[in-house]
């Protein structure tokens, strides 16, 4: 039985701990928070015991979820890595840029398993559209959401712009070769609502939108290459192809043919956290590295920092 601890059980933590509860073949050893009413609330309804110190907690256990805030991201999960533990980091990898490549520095050298939650690579929409593209040209990016006050300890770039900017990153692959970008706060101290042009080497262009202070949920990314225009809408739950063909050969006139594919709602979070004690026990490559977080905090970075040479 492979021996788990969640620390931080805020919102996202709860469910992590949720999650790795309902597992036949893993332990919940114990939960960790700063809030100790909070901490043993979370440890009663799943069945395990709260622990003050997080050392300790990482003395018995194989692998750990980590969903503490962002700025203490470097510092609770350097100490499990160095304790030999595995480790899921909530996304963004670190505050800085310069703790990420530590982070992933170390697990490298320590040959520990290193996934971040960037939790879009198992939505079912995003593994059926992956089949399809191959050198995508242009690609759009909406995730809006209703003001709710989690997560504005950073920025919406670092928030929520995060998830499309690794999705991105995993279709296109080619580097970042210049960014336009603007933001402006609207409720939070931070930046609320963002706008990024990403011009890739290779000459895809990106066009990504971030909110958190809309009306309305929105969860859309449209993809185009050559051959095929690709939307995914992750609210609707659906995915729909375009592709073009030639019914008389490469010489007759081309058409469009179209389909809608609905998938499957699912539990994304879980299948996430699956994947992560399956890889902590083989010792597999986690879907999502601790270098593709760092990748996609460096490009997050050089928007926040375009956003403010505007």
């Amino acid at each position: 039985m492979l021996r788990v601890g969640v620390i931080g059980v805020g919102y996202l933590g709860r469910l992590h701990a949720q999650k790795m509860a309902s597992f036949d073949d893993v332990v919940l050893v114990g939960v960790c928070d700063a809030d100790p009413e909070r901490g043993n609330a979370v440890a009663e309804e799943f069945g395990t015991s709260f622990r003050t110190d997080t050392r300790k907690l990482l003395r018995e256990v194989d692998a750990v979820s980590i969903a503490v805030p962002t700025i203490a991201h470097f510092r609770v999960a350097m100490e499990a890595i160095r304790a030999g533990v595995h480790v899921l980091l909530e996304k963004p990898i670190a505050a800085t840029v310069r703790e990420g490549r530590a982070l992933v520095r170390e697990a490298a050298a320590r040959r520990q398993v290193f996934q971040i939650g960037h939790l879009e690579r198992f939505n079912p929409a995003v593994i059926s559209a992956a089949s399809v593209l191959k050198e995508p040209r242009f690609v759009e990016c909406h995730r809006l959401g209703i003001f709710g006050g989690r997560g504005t300890d950073v920025d919406v770039v670092l928030d929520l712009m995060i998830h499309d900017i690794d999705l991105i990153l995993s279709f296109v692959r080619s580097p970042v070769a210049r960014i336009q970008a603007v933001g402006v706060p609207v409720i939070s101290p931070n930046i609320d609502i963002a706008n990024a042009r990403l011009s890739f080497a290779n000459g895809c262009v990106a066009n990504v939108t971030a909110s958190r202070v809309s009306a309305r949920k929105q969860r859309k990314i449209r993809i185009f290459q050559e051959d095929a225009y690709v939307s995914m809408d992750f609210v609707e739950h659906n995915i729909q192809i375009y592709r073009r063909i030639f019914p008389q050969g490469q010489g007759g006139t081309p058409e469009i043919t179209g389909e809608l594919l609905e998938t499957e709602k699912g539990d994304v979070l879980r299948d996430e956290i699956r994947s992560f004690v399956d890889c902590a026990r083989t010792g597999a490559a986690p879907r999502v590295s601790g270098a593709d977080g760092l990748a996609a905090l460096e490009v997050a970075f050089r928007i926040l920092r375009k956003m403010k040479t505007c």
